[in-house]
Parts: structure tokens; sequence; C-alpha cells
């Protein structure tokens, strides 16, 4: 919370009521109303404030020697500015002692705000669903527009080798140059490191417009770090690491920049523990299509109880609505805008994959210490034994997190590859390079990640290690790694374990290099097919999520899918989410149709389990994940999200033709 910098008896004009305090309390929940202690010893009673945010003001919170903003976070029903009149209203006698001068302040809605011994004539309230916009800053000159074929060529297609076209490229450095961009183009297309999947961030004839070279950290604390949105999730490692911190959510591709990531709600291998990118995501500022700029901090504007936002903008207002549909309770969902009662705006911009504004700069929520990681490569020749396990370390990791055991499984990912997966890695070499090796005839392999507390050193790693065949009565160590061994040994795949200590970077580094070897080697042969064979040929993949307890069923209509259509299919994953990627090795661009047909159906199925066939990579220019957003919402729902759009991007400019057609 920022000190607030003028005196205790000075008027407050900020929005959701920021009142100056230098202490404050919370009354009974039951109650349900807040009660503020002012600089000058009185007070302020927000009565029947409906589902007040009680954590706003924590109990006994130290506001240090001047007054500092106290935010009341959901004044649903206070809307409007007030205007204070004297008076000693009877109501108010027995809420504060008598000898307090009091004030009565008439909202619009005829709800009352009760002043005591204020230092002012007005308080300005606004209702918390409103958001006011400010004008851009920095120089306001246009970044160059890059015309040249050549330059062009390297942002015409993303990862999913979708053909595209652009009609320019812009690489802005502030706010007022992506307004200026915004403003004088027909269509406009942010990218960031183009690593989709999806053809999100392929452009069709529009201004692409790169945040490459918004690359600053602009901050790193013990538990924010503020960056703009062309920072690379290596980069901020990086920072984190000397900082002795990390981003637990950051998907596995290191590249990636943070502003894509917030686009699309990415995800990785952690999610099973810590959840996606929304739940990481504090504050954002983007730059809308009109050119207004918003400061979104999380907590400060929700939706109204009717269901909408209000954007003041400089030159008008104008009404958000929240799309009514209900979305699945899956751990994973990139699937259009989210939705809820009451849901924070910043969740609006979180997934929207840069339809409703272009991000500039985010500010995440990270974890001190940094922990030590145990990594181990785990292979199976039985299908289901390696489902086994991970369901039984998904469970044991669970227990470890309720209970707090200082020697329990603390498993944060557990990721999936299948035979074809592997069998690929060896026709690229990669078991050499990496000098990773697998038994002959494993049908599964898992890549588990185990944390350890910070100060874990190789030594001590190895040591238990050896020690894990032990009887406790022997002399044995009760510890994570040793219970890890153990656990693999009674799965009777220990001795073909690969394992990466804490400390080992080499071994880290080869892990990690095999596992994103897996769709490397697809995306080069699709790359080849694409060049070789048929201009038409695509990515061709699914993106779906199940209840971890569907996960058989999805696998076996992943396999009755494909096989009946004779496709090529590599499968790879995060097991420990219930979320697998089928991907097609297409060697025609017939194989391409057959698969887009194939995953219609497999994310027909994922839905009927209750689940989603679009969990982490978005639904971006893909007619397949399009038409499975419209079957998960119904045509009304894209037509209520077709609103949210129209409301906060009336010309259509940013990202057209992105997650639904304009219609």
């Amino acid at each position: 919370m920022e000190p607030w910098n003028s005196e205790p008896w000075n008027l407050v004009h900020e929005p959701h009521l920021n009142l100056v305090a230098d202490d404050a309390r919370i009354v009974p929940r039951d109650t349900d109303a807040r009660i503020l202690h002012q600089g000058t010893g009185g007070e302020i009673e927000l009565p029947a404030v409906p589902r007040a945010c009680h954590d706003a003001l924590a109990a006994h919170r130290a506001f240090g020697e001047r007054a500092a903003a106290v935010q009341a976070d959901r004044i649903d029903r206070v809307v409007g500015a007030v205007d204070v009149e004297n008076g000693d209203p009877p109501a108010v006698d027995g809420h504060l002692p008598s000898r307090l001068r009091w004030k009565l302040a008439h909202a619009r809605d005829g709800d009352e705000v009760r002043v005591g011994r204020l230092h002012a004539s007005t308080i300005s309230v606004m209702p918390n669903h409103r958001i006011e916009a400010r004008a851009p800053r920095g120089a306001p000159p246009a970044p160059i527009r890059v015309t040249d074929p050549d330059r062009l060529r390297s942002v015409m297609e993303d990862a999913a080798h979708v053909a595209g076209c652009a009609s320019a490229l812009v690489v802005p450095t502030t706010e007022a140059e992506i307004a200026e961009v915004l403003l004088s183009s027909a269509a406009v297309l942010p990218i960031g490191a183009q690593s989709s999947l999806t053809g999100g961030a392929t452009p069709c004839g529009d201004v692409v417009l790169s945040t490459g070279r918004l690359n600053r950290i602009l901050s790193i604390g013990s538990n924010r770090a503020r960056l703009e949105a062309g920072v690379t999730l290596a980069d901020l490692d990086a920072a984190l690491a000397l900082a002795g911190a990390y981003y637990p959510p950051a998907p596995t591709f290191a590249g990636a920049f943070v502003g894509g990531t917030v686009a699309t709600n990415a995800a990785g291998a952690a999610t099973f523990k810590y959840g996606t990118t929304r739940h990481w995501v504090e504050a954002l500022t983007v730059v809308l299509a009109t050119g207004d700029v918003l400061d979104i901090e999380r907590g400060n504007v929700r939706a109204h109880p009717d269901g909408y936002f209000d954007v003041v903008g400089r030159t008008g207002s104008v009404r958000v609505p929240v799309p009514r549909y209900r979305m699945p309770d899956v751990p994973k969902l990139s699937a259009g805008y989210f939705a809820a009662p009451g849901m924070d705006l910043i969740d609006l911009f979180i997934g929207a994959e840069g339809t409703l504004g272009v991000v500039v700069d985010v500010t995440l929520r990270v974890l001190a210490p940094r922990p030590a990681w145990c990594l181990a490569f785990v292979p199976f020749a039985d299908r289901d034994a390696g489902m086994a396990f991970a369901g039984a370390l998904r469970d044991a990791a669970k227990e470890t997190w309720r209970t707090g055991d200082p020697a329990g499984l603390n498993v944060s990912a557990i990721e999936h590859v299948d035979a074809r997966c592997l069998e690929l890695a060896r026709e690229d070499g990669v078991d050499r390079r990496t000098g990773v090796t697998w038994p002959d005839g494993t049908s599964i392999a898992l890549f588990v990640a185990l944390e350890l507390p910070p100060n874990v050193t190789a030594e001590q790693a190895f040591e238990e290690i050896g020690h894990a065949r032990e009887p406790r009565a022997a002399g044995g160590r009760d510890t994570p790694i040793v219970r890890f061994c153990q656990a693999l040994d009674e799965a009777g795949v220990l001795d073909a374990v690969e394992v990466a200590v804490p400390g080992d970077l080499a071994r880290i580094t080869q892990l990690t290099a095999l596992r994103e070897e897996v769709p490397a080697s697809v995306n080069r042969r699709i790359g080849r097919a694409k060049q070789d064979v048929d201009g038409r040929i695509e990515k061709t993949a699914g993106d779906m999520i199940v209840p971890f307890e569907h996960l058989g069923e999805l696998l076996a209509c992943y396999e009755r899918e494909f096989e009946r259509r004779h496709l090529d299919v590599a499968v790879w994953g995060h097991i420990s989410d219930g979320n697998l990627h089928p991907n097609v090795l297409a060697r025609s661009f017939e194989d391409v149709e057959a698969g887009r047909a194939a995953i219609l159906e497999a994310g027909r199925e994922a839905i009927r389990l209750g689940g989603s066939p679009l969990a982490e990579h978005g639904v971006g220019r893909n007619r397949v994940k399009q038409q499975l957003l419209e079957e998960l919402y119904g045509r009304e729902g894209i037509e209520e999200m077709r609103a949210v759009k129209r409301a906060l991007d009336p010309r259509w400019t940013l990202a057209s033709g992105v997650l639904f057609q304009p219609g």
C-alpha cells in the first residue's frame, strides 16, 4: 500500500472510496459493515455493504507515522458523488460515541454514508465497478512502420505454421506510440515471441505490433515483480534467481514473453500446485483500442451485481457487459473471456488473447525463498502402471500440502510423453545429445519435479538416494528424496530412473532439453511437410483437460478417433493436471483435415467429461478451436463475447478474427 502524502484532513477524491486513515479495524462479519478510523479520530460507517472484502483492511495493520490510503474494496451500493450535510441523525446514535459531531452523506441510490468529525465538506465516492482511463505516457511520435517484404517475412507465422501476411511491422517503446498505432490503423495484431500454437500470433493483413522492445524489468521484490510485456520468461527467471525468488506458473517455453503468457492465461508444468498465470497477476497496464490507458490493480474494480463494468475514457464512458456463461471447473482454462459474477476487471484482460487491449506493463506475484528441485525421468513399460504411479504421486503431494510434512512428497509437476514421442526423440538423436536413455519397449515416461528445501545440496541428495533401500530400523533416513525413491522402488522402476539432483545444473539442463525436444521434434516435421509437401499443412493438435479421474477415458477417445483415421500421433502433456496434447504428424493436407475432425470429436468428449477442449494454448485463429469454443459456451456465449469486444474495441481494430469471427 503506497503512503498517502496529504494531510489527514484533506479531501479524498480517489475512486473506490480511498479514505485517509492511521488505523483500521473491521466490524464483525455478521454485521457486514465496515468502520474506518479517520486520522482525526472520527469514523466512517458503510452500512450493509454486500459481500464486503474484509481482507482489504486487515485488523491491527500498521500504517506508520503518517496517514495512509485505506481502500474499501467493494462498495457496491454506495454510488455516485455524495453531498455531505450537517446533521445529527438519530439512526447513528449508538453506533459510535455520542460526543462525535455527525454529518450525513446521501448517495443517489438512497444509501447513506455517515461521517464523523471530518475536516472536509465533501467526499467523492465512486462505485467500484467503474474505472477511469488516462492518457498514454511517452513521446507521441509513432514508431517507424517497416514494410520491407524481407523484414516482414520474419513475422508472417507463429509456431502453428499457419500461413499469414502482414501489412507493416512496428516495434513501439512507449504507451503513446502504441496508442498512435492503434488509432491510425485499421487492423493491429499485438505479438510477443510468436510462440503461439493456435495461429493467434499470425497476421492476416494486420499491422504487426511487436512488444519486443518493451523489455525492461522495472522492479523485483520479495513477493512482487513489475516488468514490461516484452520481458522473456528466461530473463525474468534469471533476475528472480539473483533475488532468491521464483515465478511458479511459467510455461515450459522459456523464450515466451510475459505479455503473451498474460494474453493467453498460459499455464505450465507446475499448474498442479500453483495454478495458471491468472492466479499470479496483481496489476496490468493496458492500452485500449481507443488510445486510452487503464491501470488495473487486482481487487480495485469488480463487476456490478447486475453484471457490467463502466470504463470512463477521455471522450466518454462505455459499459462493458460480463458474459453470463458458466466456465468449466478445471485447473487450466484458456477459452475466451473470463466470466463470473462479481469478477475482477483484471481477469477480463487475462486470457483475452490481445483482442481487448495491448498489455504493456505487468506486476506478478512471486515466491521466496526459491526452492531446490530434484528432477526425475521415469520410464514405464506399461502405460496403466505409469498412470497409476502419477495418480499416487498426486495424492501424496496433496497430503503433503495439507499436513505440511517436511518429509512428504512435495511434487509440483508431473509431465507425460508417450512411446511415439520417445521414438521421435531417438530419430533426432536427442538421447545421444543429452545422455538421457530409456529402455526399449517404454510405453510412457514421466518427468517429475520434486520440490526440496533451498539448502539441500547435491551431496546430501546423493547420500539420501544411496540410503533409500535401507530399512528405517537399520538407520535409514526419512526425507522427501528417500520417500520418492522408495515409491519408485515399489513401482519397480527405480533402476531405470534418470535423476538430476539440486545443484547438478548439467543434468537438469539435459532432462529439460529432452522434455522440450519432444514438441520441437513434431513442430520441425510439420514445418518440413509444409515446405516440401503442401503449403496448406499446419499444426494440428488438441489442448484438452478433464478431471484427473476421467483422464483414462479421454486417452481412450484419443486412440479411438485418431487410429480409425490412420493418423500418426504423438501425445504429451501435463498429466498431473489431466491435460494431454495429441499432435498429428501430418504427411499430407488430408491428414490435417482428418486430424481436425478427430480433435473436434475428442474436444466434445472432454466437454462431456466435465472438462474443457481449450486448456492452456488459447483459441487464436484456429477454426477447430473456435468451433470448440462455441460448443463449450453455445452461440449465445460467443455473442456475449462479441458484446464485450464491441464495447472496448468498437472499430474491431485489435486481433480481429482471433477467438471468434466478427459476425
